[in-house]
């Protein structure tokens, strides 16, 4: 019987890029707001081998997001718009075990914000994902070289929350060495710029 995708691994649209990659984690709290209420974010980015338009392409396209790891998407670009992808290639798009994420906002070639609204049914931090948000900034290193960075907030300091953090981190992570892969050897930044992870 064939492998069943891990959802917690496999969340795609969401960067080991040209394997230069860097993780840090950071806490938000207003001048109002005590330490145990303050919200927390995780940022993860590095450099894609590849054009700024080609790299927005595979994060805003269906066919970009195949490449990038996912059995199946569907793209509708537009504020209030949606992201629908599925791990499995087989699955039918839509059934329970769909990602659903909404178009919050978006710059094109610059930024991309979206937010998870509905999860695969058996992924374990479901309950936890409506006060998270992810914002994508996609930014020229040259004619043939993007960094990206992408940060996601929201975070509490409870154990629940935590854990969804760890896993977004890892999807994340996987979801851009896939995208990387398909553009190495050659990464002009990584014999100037030394590996980076670090977490905060």
């Amino acid at each position: 019987m064939p492998r069943r995708p891990n959802p917690v691994l496999s969340l795609a649209g969401l960067v080991l890029a040209c394997f230069v990659a860097g993780v840090t984690f950071g806490d938000e709290a207003p001048g109002n707001q005590s330490a145990s209420e303050a919200t927390q974010s995780q940022t993860t980015e590095g450099y894609i081998n590849a054009p700024l338009a080609e790299v927005w392409r595979i994060f805003t396209t269906a066919d970009g997001l195949r490449t990038a790891g996912v059995g199946q998407a569907e793209v509708d670009l537009r504020v209030g718009g949606s992201i629908r992808s599925h791990d499995d290639p087989r699955a039918k798009l839509g059934d329970p075990e769909t990602w659903v994420r909404e178009i919050l906002a978006y710059d094109p070639q610059r930024m991309l914000a979206s937010h998870i609204r509905q999860a695969p049914a058996r992924f374990p931090y479901r309950n936890e994902l409506g006060n998270v948000w992810t914002v994508t900034y996609f930014t020229a290193s040259g004619e043939d070289m993007t960094h990206v960075k992408i940060v996601v907030l929201g975070y509490r300091p409870d154990a629940a929350s935590q854990a969804l953090r760890q896993s977004l981190a890892e999807a994340n992570r996987r979801t851009l060495d896939t995208v990387a892969k398909r553009y190495w050897p050659k990464c002009k930044l990584c014999t100037t710029e030394p590996a980076a992870d670090a977490e905060k």
